[in-house]
């Protein structure tokens, strides 16, 4: 089990393996396919946002991620099977740009505290997350039957919503 409320006693940098583990919300939000169109209209892979670009988000999802319960069937290998995929550490927390407001880890860093719908703060259940409409349960469409050649056809607004 983890220390009680934690993520106010501690930074980022602070917690431990099970903490950060357990301070993810487990939205599937960070397994959308997102592309970031600059003033000219080219997506382009970044490591950076920069002044003109804006982040996109899709409902294309990763193969990986069990819809339903919006967790990744291979979560230990996924860095290996799925190449794009990137793991959030304590060493890339600056580069968080691409995820969504109402990531949790997104949240404790920049100050704004775990929302009112965490499982942490519901015994672990997921339950007031997918209430809320803060997970990606039954908005997706997988990547592997769907061509990223036309992600234009998916953007979507609902994975900006941030709700505390």
């Amino acid at each position: 089990m983890t220390e009680d409320k934690f993520w106010e006693n501690k930074t980022l940098e602070q917690m431990n393996d099970r903490e950060w583990e357990a301070l993810c919300d487990g939205c599937g939000k960070c397994c959308l396919q997102k592309f970031i169109e600059d003033d000219e209209g080219q997506g382009e892979s970044t490591a950076e946002i920069n002044a003109g670009e804006e982040i996109h988000y899709t409902n294309i999802v990763c193969h990986l991620l069990n819809t339903k319960s919006c967790q990744c069937t291979q979560y230990q290998k996924r860095t290996q099977l799925v190449p794009d995929c990137v793991k959030l550490t304590k060493d890339n927390l600056k580069d968080i740009f691409f995820m969504p407001q109402s990531c949790s880890y997104r949240r404790v860093y920049e100050g704004r505290g775990l929302p009112s719908w965490h499982p942490l703060l519901h015994k672990g259940k997921k339950s007031a997350m997918h209430k809320a409409g803060m997970s990606v349960r039954g908005k997706t469409v997988p990547d592997d039957e769907h061509s990223l050649d036309d992600f234009e056809d998916y953007i979507v607004s609902w994975p900006l919503k941030d709700l505390d």
